[in-house]
């Protein structure tokens, strides 16, 4: 098997993430695949940014503590993370930024001094360019293929003309045969070409935006607000192609209100932000419940409360958009935990809305929506679009007596659409009735609430069996959901490589309101011993687990410092439980 951890840092603004996602690349077009992780400091400039790239033939999950290659662009690097590398890693470091003390070596771990700022120099190209020179010097020491980063950087600056690209080209060239004179010693792993089946790299933001063009998506709106800020970059750089307005409002307030009246006009509606921005969403989220106007909420999750930690992850917000409202309306909350499940269940959620009448929320985070992996390409034709009880013009220019807010046994009335001749009614923000006339008759605000309470009945008859990964009988069952699915695979595959005779399984929770209360009470009265997985401090979907099942979770792995679990760490938990 090969496994290999390419990590390379600096400082912020010098292009650590473009660099980064082209190695991403590299090893994909080599046939690979890839996880990769990035950290980065709320600032415009400065503070220290580090990409890690993990690369494998086999399929992986997340990332990993230790690494094999570090890139140190500058001293503050080589400082933080030289003790992540392994034995018999290699540490590259630019060597006309720092210097490291005479006779400084790590345990087993090759030292590689290259000059950037002097290779670029000798070539006279930009400093800006270093970042190829690094590309290049990698590519050499991996036994990488040249022309791979050749095709990359063609495809990149294409735009900026073949000047730009062919100077490139040359920083790419000029650090590849550097090495090439100056080979490292004590190094030799190798990223060699090999066949595999097409695929992606996407990030979970990428996989939104996918979901939501070949869902149907017609309107999009948001605030920018890390973690979701991509969204908004990739709906409005890809919106007039798929005939999706895009618009980015001039508050969270507005983004609501506009998606309301979006959707209430026939046009399926979505909207991307954070806790933060969703906070002053609330308001406006009740008018969509009272008048049950679909709409697509994403909310990417980082540390709070308030500002908090902007550019790190977080699972503190799922008892919030659960129950956020004036009151109780129905809502969906869908909790994707890899890059194809947020593609899917984006495209799902238009369907949702749209059949339900409510708003559906994809609930994700950082972590899942700034990393990229490498998955099979999407088989866009599997994607149906249903409108639900949505009755067309024909329909609406005919319809005698139409109730918008009909009483019906599945909860659900039909619905029309401004402009329709005689599928006249009303909506505003006041209880009502079936017509829509408002009411304070507390009979009929009986029925309205029975009525669309019965909706997400109806939907639990839909909701196909949650994920159970592992064994069939286990000496530990885990509970998580979101994001938290990668770095629990990979703890659960190295432990399969460590030892057969530890069994573990693992439900993944995908549909966090309602919530399958059966699923998840089937799974937990099996098993022998139980665990959940959250990055939070609560435990929240513990208590919603407590809440909805009675069953009280007692071993719980809680992270709430704005960083991903680990692989590593997760076993130790689970050897822990099991005492061993």
């Amino acid at each position: 098997m090969i496994n290999l951890t390419w990590k390379i840092g600096g400082e912020a603004g010098f292009g650590i993430m473009t660099t980064g996602h082209m190695f991403s690349k590299i090893a994909v077009k080599h046939g690979y695949k890839i996880f990769d992780y990035i950290e980065y400091p709320s600032l415009i400039r400065g503070g220290h940014n580090v990409y890690e790239v993990r690369v494998s033939d086999e399929e992986i999950y997340s990332q990993e503590k230790k690494v094999d290659f570090l890139f140190a662009l500058n001293k503050e690097t080589y400082d933080l993370h030289k003790e992540e590398v392994r034995e018999g890693g290699i540490i590259v470091y630019n060597s006309d930024n720092f210097k490291l003390n005479t006779g400084e070596k790590e345990r087993n771990v090759a030292i590689y001094s290259l000059p950037l700022s002097k290779i670029i120099s000798d070539i006279g190209a930009q400093k800006v360019m270093e970042n190829n020179v690094a590309l290049g010097a990698t590519i050499a020491i991996l036994s990488m293929e040249i022309n791979a980063l050749y095709l990359i950087i063609e495809s990149i600056f294409r735009k900026k003309g073949q000047e730009v690209i062919d100077k490139n080209k040359e920083a790419a060239k000029a650090g590849y045969e550097y090495v090439t004179k100056n080979p490292p010693d004590g190094f030799d792993h190798k990223l060699l070409p090999r066949k595999a089946e097409p695929q992606i790299i996407a990030t979970g933001n990428e996989a939104a935006g996918m979901g939501a063009f070949v869902g149907g998506c017609q309107f999009f709106v948001a605030y920018p607000m890390t973690p979701s800020s991509a969204l908004l970059h990739i709906m409005a750089m890809y919106g007039e192609k798929y005939g999706v307005v895009v618009k980015h409002a001039e508050d969270e307030i507005s983004v609501m209100n506009m998606a309301i009246g979006a959707s209430y006009a026939g046009a399926r509606s979505m909207i991307g932000t954070a806790g933060g921005g969703f906070s002053l969403m609330v308001e406006g989220l009740g008018l969509a419940g009272i008048t049950e106007t679909p709409v697509v909420v994403m909310v990417g999750q980082r540390p709070g409360p308030a500002t908090g930690m902007p550019t790190w992850t977080s699972q503190g917000d799922l008892q919030f958009v659960i129950h956020a409202a004036q009151d109780e309306f129905p809502r969906i909350v869908l909790t994707p935990g890899d890059i194809n499940e947020v593609f899917w269940l984006t495209a799902e959620a238009f369907n949702l809305a749209e059949i339900y009448q409510t708003p559906v929320f994809i609930l994700t985070d950082k972590y899942l929506l700034e990393s990229h992996a490498s998955v099979p390409v999407f088989e866009l034709n599997q994607v149906k679009i249903n409108r639900g009880k949505l009755i067309s013009f024909e329909e609406g220019d005919i319809a005698e007596n139409y109730l918008r807010y009909k009483v019906t046994e599945d909860g659900i009335p039909k619905r029309a659409l401004p402009g329709m001749k005689k599928a006249l009614f009303i909506a505003n923000s006041y209880e009502h009735d079936e017509y829509g006339w408002s009411t304070e008759d507390p009979k009929e605000r009986v029925r309205q609430v029975d009525r669309r309470a019965r909706k997400l009945e109806t939907f639990k008859k839909t909701i196909s069996k949650q994920n159970v990964y592992g064994d069939t009988v286990a000496d530990l069952s885990i509970v998580a959901w979101g994001s938290t699915k990668g770095p629990v695979l990979q703890a659960m595959k190295d432990i399969k490589g460590r030892s057969d005779k530890i069994k573990v399984n693992f439900l993944h929770i995908t549909h966090a309101w309602p919530f399958p209360a059966d699923c998840v009470g089937d799974f937990l009265m099996k098993a022998k011993r139980t665990m959940i997985i959250e990055s939070n401090s609560y435990s929240q979907m513990g208590l919603l687990i407590r809440e909805q099942t009675g069953f009280d979770i007692k071993n719980k792995y809680l992270k709430y410092d704005g960083r991903p679990f680990y692989p590593e760490d997760i076993q130790n938990k689970i050897m822990e439980v099991i005492n061993l």
